[in-house]
């Protein structure tokens, strides 16, 4: 099922029929992470800024999870949602713009349940958010203007596989000919097509609950366990305090580990590879902040300069790096077969596990996951925002941590050939 609307402007949707099919997965060897490299980021101080909107969730003291909940907690963070019944509708995951450098800061990426961050090509990354159990507010304060999330840009290959692990709907400004025939329950938002800037389309809250309740019918209850959650980390691990992702020069990705907050703070360079300034979301005007980083390292496959897919299903173990409460932890992450899956015949959520497939807890709490290429090598660096520094400087013990993403090799094209291009 697919709908497409010009959702920017508040409207109700209209249906067509969709008849894309899904693209087949290919299982990935499992492979033992070794750090191979030693490197360290670390950003400025970030600045004190005034809250004016906090997420609504109250933490879970207690463990939970992977095979059961307490009604009310949601799977996907282990938190107290505000109105158990939207447990009941499908996530919405929503492709939202990092790139160009005017697309941020994003509207309500800390509202999100999940956010996965992958490479789309030409230095650039995207983010899927999952909205799943509560929503941002559907207007900031009474009789202001209803809340929007976004930038909205278009839909990508890996998408339909996340799409059928959290078992939910994808919410994307279009896509090329190419990609769009491999994505399934969907709708498209247009942005305003007379606006020279990129970043016009967006969605209301009201919009995007509203399009939960209409694919319910389709998609039926979300089952989403398989994670576990406790604030008390696990055993072992090393220090763990910042990480760093050069995506490209001009675009590094910065987590620093706030104890105060219990969180890991984003921040992000100016596309200029030097300044480097705290990641806000709009609606709250504050830094972004997750509980959990998980790194998972997973197969590329790249066929021209923004045109890739990603190994997400069926992956019965492939290395992962967790950070949580300033440790890192070298574990696994695994979408294989398992007795759920042979019996029903449907996917789970990623899970995360040791060497022997027991669960790794979470921090109860919102996960940012990196999605980066198989044999990436990562290590502890120096503390510093200089490129060449952390790149090629080592300093073990630091819990500077630092993974060195280079894009994914050339494998060839693909056919058909696209129309037009959507970024």
């Amino acid at each position: 099922m697919a709908f497409t609307g010009w959702l920017f402007a508040g409207c109700q949707p209209a249906a067509f029929p969709s008849s894309a099919p899904t693209v087949p997965a290919v299982s990935s060897r499992s492979e033992t992470p070794s750090p191979a490299a030693a490197w360290t980021a670390s950003p400025s101080p970030l600045p004190t800024r005034t809250l004016t909107l906090f997420p609504t969730q109250t933490p879970v003291f207690q463990p939970v999870g992977p095979t059961a909940f307490p009604s009310g907690i949601n799977p996907l963070t282990g938190l107290q949602v505000t109105d158990p019944a939207v447990l009941e509708l499908p996530p919405a995951l929503v492709s939202i713009s990092n790139s160009p450098q005017s697309a941020r800061p994003q509207s309500g990426l800390s509202f999100s349940s999940m956010v996965f961050e992958m490479y789309i090509g030409e230095g650039a990354s995207r983010f899927l958010a999952v909205f799943y159990g509560d929503y941002p507010p559907e207007a900031l304060t009474e009789g202001s203007e209803p809340v929007r999330i976004g930038p909205i840009r278009s839909g990508r290959l890996p998408y339909e596989k996340l799409r059928l692990l959290y078992k939910g709907f994808l919410v994307f400004a279009s896509a090329s000919d190419r990609v769009l025939q491999f994505l399934d329950e969907y709708y498209i938002i247009h942005g305003d097509t007379k606006a020279e800037d990129v970043n016009t389309a967006r969605v209301t809250v009201h919009d995007l609950k509203q399009l939960a309740k209409d694919f319910q019918g389709e998609l039926g209850t979300p089952r989403l366990f398989g994670l576990r959650f406790d604030s008390m980390p696990p055993p072992g691990g090393t220090e763990g305090r910042r990480l760093w992702i050069p995506f490209h020069h001009t675009n590094q990705v910065f987590w620093h580990y706030d104890p105060a907050q219990g969180a890991y703070l984003r921040s992000q360079d100016q596309s200029d590879g030097m300044t480097f300034i705290p990641s806000l979301d709009q609606l709250t005007d504050r830094p972004l902040a997750f509980e959990n980083i998980a790194v998972i390292f997973a197969d590329y496959h790249y066929y021209d300069a923004a045109y890739f897919n990603i190994d997400l299903l069926y992956i019965t173990r492939a290395p992962a790096l967790l950070f949580r409460d300033g440790k890192m932890y070298e574990i696994f992450w695994s979408t294989g077969n398992e007795t759920y899956e042979r019996s029903t015949g449907r996917f789970r959520p990623i899970r995360f596990v040791d060497r022997e497939g027991n669960p790794i807890p979470l921090h109860p709490g919102k996960t940012w996951v990196e999605i980066v290429p198989q044999h990436t090598a990562y290590g502890e660096t120096v503390d510093s925002e200089v490129y060449r520094d952390l790149i090629t400087k080592k300093q073990p013990g630091s819990g500077n941590w630092a993974v060195y993403f280079y894009p994914p090799p050339l494998e060839g094209t693909m056919t058909p050939v696209p129309t037009a291009e959507s970024e």
